[in-house]
């Protein structure tokens, strides 16, 4: 789900991430002057989303379609899974389901003050509770309502600010709606802005995050759109969570910037974009920058240097750099190796050539 980021200009000794926080409930009933329910309840309730994520300049991930842009798309899945007692409260238990995965599970309740996110488990069921419960939503969605949650995930403070905008037309997959607009931004720990459109009887049929960077450069947005209104339906067929690649990666000569593995001997920095996938809250992540074939260099398959972080959410993302050395880069073949939890997730090749006279990069 969306999920803050900033990009830092940082040495490889300081490798940085910054972790989910924006807490996502997208479902559930709200408290009304009629007996109706603002959204179905029951068990098994489903509902079908397109996801689209878009990464910006900083973060063109590696396993997004070069014919797209930039751009990955996948069908996301919401479901009622049952219901769960965390501190005596009984919360109703929203799976998200991504690629043959369940990727978290929601904790809210409902009462006649609106809807409230009490508690997250991530894919391998290790549950988070939250210092303050997320307001959601705030009943009765009118215009100009606004409300703000200052809470805490892991040792991150997190501050979000919404506020009602008013009803719009707005037409997706699953047909034409009329629907109420919710504006979010969050402050802390990264910039992000939250849209979405809820309708009443059905829940949310939009909903688009983007995050940025404290230079205000677009870091990465996702979209969600609803395909068909929601059903009872059975729960899909769940993969292990460990199946899942842990990281993925990308090169570049800027923090922000187009992806690449090509370098010269006098580039300034090189930096590593790497992106978390179905990672454990609190797994360690390790990067190690390796000489694989330079002139120079001996034995092959040196270690230059290696750094370690503790990603703080299952999507934990982040970048570090290398600086040019003194009498700059030796010409060869390197790789960045990760890793999470001391096993090996990914690798990434480049290669360093000498500069052209005159050559600036």
């Amino acid at each position: 789900m969306p999920i803050p980021l900033r990009c830092q200009d940082l040495n490889l000794s300081k490798l940085a991430i910054k972790s989910s926080v924006v807490l996502v409930c997208l479902f559930a009933t709200v408290a009304s002057s009629h007996a109706e329910e603002i959204i179905p309840t029951a068990i098994g309730t489903t509902w079908k989303y397109n996801m689209t994520q878009e990464a910006g300049e900083g973060f063109r991930l590696s396993s997004a379609n070069p014919e797209e842009g930039g751009k990955l798309r996948a069908p996301v899945i919401y479901r009622i899974n049952g219901t769960r007692d965390v501190n005596g409260k009984k919360l109703l238990e929203f799976e998200m389901h991504r690629g043959g995965l369940i990727t978290n599970t929601d904790l809210i309740a409902v009462d006649e003050h609106g809807i409230s996110c009490w508690a997250r488990a991530d894919e391998h069921g290790e549950l988070t509770k939250f210092e303050t419960a997320q307001v959601m939503v705030t009943a009765p969605l009118t215009p100009g309502l606004t409300w703000e949650w200052d809470g805490k995930l892991g040792e991150e403070r997190v501050h979000q600010f919404y506020r009602v905008l008013g009803e719009e037309d707005v037409t997706v997959p699953a047909g034409k709606f009329r629907a109420v607009h919710i504006h979010g931004e969050q402050s802390l720990p990264g910039k992000m802005t939250i849209d979405r459109w809820f309708v009443d009887g059905i829940g949310i049929i939009k909903d688009v995050t983007e995050t940025r960077s404290d230079e205000d450069d677009l870091l990465r947005q996702i979209s969600l759109e609803l395909t068909e209104r929601p059903t009872v339906s059975p729960r899909p067929d769940v993969k292990p969570a460990g199946t899942a690649q842990k990281i993925t990666a990308t090169l570049g000569r800027d923090a922000i910037g187009e992806a690449t593995a090509e370098f010269v001997t006098n580039t300034s920095k090189i930096y590593a974009r790497w992106q978390g996938n179905a990672l454990r809250y609190h797994s360690q992540i390790r990067a190690v920058w390796i000489a694989e074939e330079v002139e120079g260099v001996a034995p092959p398959d040196y270690i230059v240097d290696e750094a370690n972080t503790t990603a703080t959410a299952s999507d934990s993302h982040g970048i570090f750099a290398l600086a040019k050395p003194e009498n700059g880069w030796l010409p060869g073949v390197y790789r960045v190796e990760f890793y999470v939890d001391g096993a090996f997730a990914e690798a990434v090749k480049l290669r360093i050539r000498p500069a052209p006279p005159a050559f600036e990069n």
